[in-house]
């Protein structure tokens, strides 16, 4: 299977992708072994400051010596020479927060998962019309479940991640997959800046395994 389609067999599994930046290396790393521990295996970590490359770099080093099935993607990335970067540095995969046709290019090129963010259907039309399968709907707070139900049936092959505003509620939970999106994405609800202040690893540890159950309930 091309790496492509396995990465996003994985999301359509795991159904959660956790996103985060922060400026310390170490804490990234530790955030990354307790996101695993609570059985994740696809990370997105953002390109939100001047550290993100290397911190990213030092994450990918530590998951290829121990967490071997764990795929590490950089986000945010809004531009071919970031891309080329986080390539070189590991990442399994990308994500932008709009339709980066550049970074199209260079992801293609690549043989690399890219997942653009999208908010209109033109955006979606756009990406569908690159041969893609997965966007990123952003911002998913702006949008909400009534969006998704509205554009499934104009897009019947595209698979839907909202990122933004999703909640740890199973009831929000439920509101988004019942809508139809595959996946969700969750930064700050689930690795929040108080929990990274605290170094409180057993606590994300701990969210995202409940998070995680809740999903699979809702699917059971």
């Amino acid at each position: 299977m091309d790496k492509r389609d396995l990465i996003i067999a994985k999301l359509k599994e795991q159904r959660l992708m956790p996103l985060f930046f922060h400026a310390d290396a170490k804490v990234c790393m530790d955030t990354m072994e307790a996101l695993y521990h609570s059985g994740v295996r696809l990370i997105e970590y953002t390109n939100r400051g001047a550290e993100a490359l290397q911190n990213f770099s030092a994450m990918k080093e530590v998951a290829e010596k121990k967490y071997t099935d764990l795929y590490v993607g950089a986000g945010t990335i809004k531009d071919a020479h970031q891309a080329e970067l986080f390539i070189k540095a590991g990442a399994d995969f990308l994500i932008s927060p709009a339709v980066a046709e550049d970074v199209y290019d260079i992801a293609y090129n690549n043989k690399i998962l890219w997942i653009p963010g999208c908010m209109t259907p033109t955006e979606i039309l756009k990406a569908e019309q690159f041969g893609l399968a997965l966007v990123k709907l952003f911002p998913g707070n702006v949008l909400g479940p009534g969006y998704v139900q509205a554009i499934n049936d104009l897009f019947p092959s595209m698979n839907f991640m909202p990122t933004g505003g999703v909640d740890t509620t199973i009831e929000n939970l439920k509101e988004w997959f019942d809508a139809g999106v595959c996946a969700v994405g969750m930064g700050s609800k689930l690795i929040s800046k108080s929990i990274l202040q605290q170094k409180d690893y057993a606590g994300i540890t701990k969210l995202a395994a409940e998070i995680l159950g809740k999903i699979k309930s809702l699917h059971n």
